[in-house]
């Protein structure tokens, strides 16, 4: 599994030897002419493969001898067993070399599968259709001796078959065992005995060879059956070099760094890079991170655009590619034992569940909650956001407090509250960060930089302009946030302290009855049984 420090160790050297003088080079182009050996196997499992299916399986396995040249021997453990794990079956091979062509059709029904050379009646009954010229040719010209009509012509359509052809002044001195098939304006043709016996040895050829060849498949794929698990085996080793080649060819063109891990909890990345964005957005600004037990939560702020929610993604993914074996967009990366990564990104309904975008939202972060442990790695992006402000404040600043002292697990969390980042002044454990922008005459600069600290506000409005609001939309804005933000007095309304000390709640105790009744399973009960219980606890509560 993932979790497996063993395995991803070999991974990661498997990886780097490859990356060595790029030894991964020659490996791609014999990877790149195998196809998807595991869907055709199971195809052949299922009697259901195509023959294009068996050509491509054949043509797979012969590229097979030239990875494994490549790989046994290698330092790498994993290299080398993979090589020892590339089982040629000479047998399944050889069979598939002799009996299907080289480009089969793409369907049995059209014919065209089976080798020449492979079944001697499929010869002949091919032979057969194709190579009829000849007696057609001896054949007018005997006939043009025998009954001295020069002009006689032997031809043959899909509608009546082989014919003789000649024109209607010609066929008054047509023998009599010639029988008419077709009369037309100016030609009439006919028919003769020996004619209609080769035209059904020529046209039943086509069906026999296609019953033949069915025939033929079939028992190729009875050959086949016995070599099935070998090919899952051959599958699977194929699917692991191409991944581990993959890592090494992107580690490479990408400038990725092989990360190291520690049994000590803790992330810390230098430089590290979102690994899809920075292949669109050139330049990509680099940023750090850094979480353990003691620097446990960030709270993260900035302007929408400022790049929070790709801070928050990159760190998730180099974690996760980590742990997948391959070299991650970093500096330099180590990453302590994770056991899972909990996001909650994103708005979005359940219209079919009837579940609103906050009640999704909640559902989530109570997931969360319940499962996170303190190797858990946990994303929160802007929790709260889908209510009223003071229930969505009350709310984020509730759930950061549980992951700070009850799940103790590292927490990326998002928000524009900026009432929350008060948390830090009696949690240790957290810390602020922000995401920072200037205003640059009327517009606005994005950063893109982390630094340390809390944001001082969310260039909300200017954001908005630059989607294109209509100005006098942004003008009224600005002036209706000037109002707010002067006239708290005039309204008398204060912002409520959310970080005074909060009693825990008290454990409410709960009745025996209603703990037995809470234990109960109703669909269990017969209906005797339902009645029975209810005259007892009745009893006992009197």
């Amino acid at each position: 599994t993932l979790r497996d420090a063993n395995l991803v160790d070999r991974r990661h050297q498997a990886v780097a030897e490859l990356l060595q003088r790029y030894t991964y080079a020659p490996l791609q182009q014999p990877l790149k002419a195998i196809g998807d050996i595991e869907r055709i196997t199971a195809r052949v499992a299922l009697r259901s493969a195509r023959p294009r299916d068996l050509s491509t399986l054949r043509d797979s396995l012969l590229q097979l001898p030239l990875l494994q040249q490549q790989l046994l021997g290698k330092a790498s453990t994993l290299l080398d067993t993979l090589g020892a794990s590339l089982q040629v079956p000479d047998a399944a091979v050889d069979l598939l070399v002799k009996s299907i062509r080289q480009e089969p059709s793409v369907v049995l029904r059209e014919g065209g599968v089976i080798a020449d050379g492979f079944d001697t009646e499929l010869d002949e009954l091919r032979s057969m259709q194709t190579n009829h010229g000849d007696f057609l040719l001896q054949f007018e010209a005997a006939e043009k001796v025998r009954t001295g009509i020069q002009n006689l012509k032997v031809e043959f359509n899909q509608v009546h078959g082989f014919y003789i052809e000649m024109s209607r002044t010609q066929a008054e001195n047509a023998p009599a065992e010639y029988r008419r098939r077709q009369t037309l304006k100016n030609v009439e043709r006919f028919i003769t005995a020996e004619l209609k016996v080769f035209e059904d040895k020529v046209l039943s050829a086509n069906e026999r060879a296609l019953a033949r060849e069915k025939m033929l498949y079939e028992q190729v794929l009875d050959a086949l059956a016995p070599h099935i698990g070998t090919l899952k085996t051959n599958a699977g080793a194929v699917a692991s070099l191409d991944v581990l080649c993959c890592f090494a060819e992107r580690a490479e063109a990408l400038r990725y760094v092989q990360p190291s891990f520690t049994k000590e909890l803790g992330i810390s990345i230098e430089a590290g890079r979102h690994p899809v964005v920075e292949s669109i957005t050139q330049p990509f600004v680099a940023n750090d991170v850094s979480l353990s037990p003691y620097r446990q939560l960030l709270l993260i702020t900035g302007p929408n655009m400022g790049g929070k929610s790709t801070f928050m993604r990159q760190t998730t993914l180099i974690v996760l590619l980590a742990y997948c074996g391959c070299f991650v967009p970093a500096n330099a990366a180590r990453i302590g034992e994770v056991d899972r990564i909990f996001t909650r990104i994103g708005a979005s309904d359940d219209l079919a569940g009837g579940r609103s975008t906050f009640m999704v939202e909640m559902t989530e972060t109570a997931n969360i909650l319940h499962n996170a442990t303190d190797k858990s790695l946990v994303l929160l992006d802007e929790i709260g956001r889908g209510t009223s402000t003071f229930d969505g404040l009350s709310l984020a600043w509730a759930v950061a407090k549980q992951l700070l002292e009850r799940n103790k697990s590292l927490t990326l969390f998002a928000t524009h509250y900026f009432e929350l980042t008060r948390i830090v002044d009696d949690a240790k454990q957290a810390a602020n960060v922000h995401l920072d922008a200037v205003e640059h005459g009327n517009g606005i600069v994005f950063l893109h930089k982390v630094e340390e600290g809390a944001a001082n506000q969310s260039y909300g409005i200017q954001v908005a302009q630059l989607a294109g609001i209509p100005k006098s939309v942004v003008q009224m804005a600005k002036r209706k946030l000037t109002q707010l933000e002067n006239n708290q007095i005039a309204q008398n309304t204060h912002q409520p302290d959310m970080f005074l000390n909060v009693e825990e709640p008290k454990e409410v105790l709960i009745h025996p009855i209603v703990a037995e009744i809470e234990r109960m399973q109703p669909d269990d009960l017969t209906p005797k049984q339902a009645l029975e219980l209810l005259y007892q606890l009745k009893k006992r509560l009197n």
